[in-house]
């Protein structure tokens, strides 16, 4: 059994924490203590986890954590969100600490990882956050508004088993790289299969020095 990462979160000079950058205000507001938690106790336990590289918490709020949460400006109020291959919680921790109107599903196949998923969303009194176990393709499928996905495959493999969870007219709002117009090119076949609409790829965070993020959307048939 994964043990339970103790409580609050690791200093960030112990942490080896990247120093939190000025945009996490603006992209955060009333949220950012409870994002900054989040943030700390990745950094402190995410490693032995299994959950990120010894790499990441040098670089993991302007590489990860303001990443996901810049995708919040994409989507209703209101919404339920499906998490495909959470993982550490990236984007769907972030996104339920950052807007609580949300409704979010954590998808995720492997148990250590589902562990700390559901351990820290209650360590965060995140309350509208439910953690399933199992791969996207085994999950029941036409349930959720928005289904996201962050570092999970290329769009040709990404875009059936993301589709198939979304209703009828919900959304496909995957976090992507600078690679993203190659990886479309690539799924136009894919595309075309599944009848998306309204394909896109927009970006958020303009502005903010190295922070920007692009999002691949697409409208699920009716």
């Amino acid at each position: 059994m994964t043990p339970t990462p103790p409580g609050g979160g690791a200093s960030t000079a112990a942490a080896g924490l990247e120093a939190e950058p000025a945009e996490a205000a603006a992209v955060f507001g009333d949220a950012l203590p409870l994002v900054r938690r989040y943030a700390q106790d990745l950094a402190e336990h995410g490693e032995r986890l299994g959950l990120i590289g010894p790499l990441e918490p040098p670089r993991l709020w302007s590489r990860h954590v303001i990443n996901s949460g810049l995708l919040g400006d994409l989507l209703p109020q209101g919404a339920s969100v499906a998490d495909v291959g959470s993982g550490a919680g990236l984007p769907g921790l972030v996104l339920a600490a950052a807007r609580p109107d949300l409704r979010l599903t954590l998808i995720e196949p492997m148990e250590r990882r589902v562990a700390w998923l559901r351990e820290e969303s209650a360590r965060l009194g995140l309350e509208d956050v439910v953690v399933e176990r199992g791969r996207a393709e085994e999950v029941a499928p036409h349930r959720f508004d928005v289904v996201t996905a962050r570092a999970v495959g290329a769009l040709t493999g990404l875009l059936p088993i993301t589709a198939r969870l979304a209703r009828p007219g919900g959304t496909l709002a995957l976090l992507k790289g600078a690679s993203v117009e190659a990886e479309l090119q690539k799924a136009e076949k894919v595309v075309r299969r599944l009848r998306l609409e309204d394909v896109r790829v927009e970006s958020v965070g303009r502005g903010m020095a190295g922070l920007e993020t692009r999002v691949f959307l697409a409208t699920v048939p009716g």
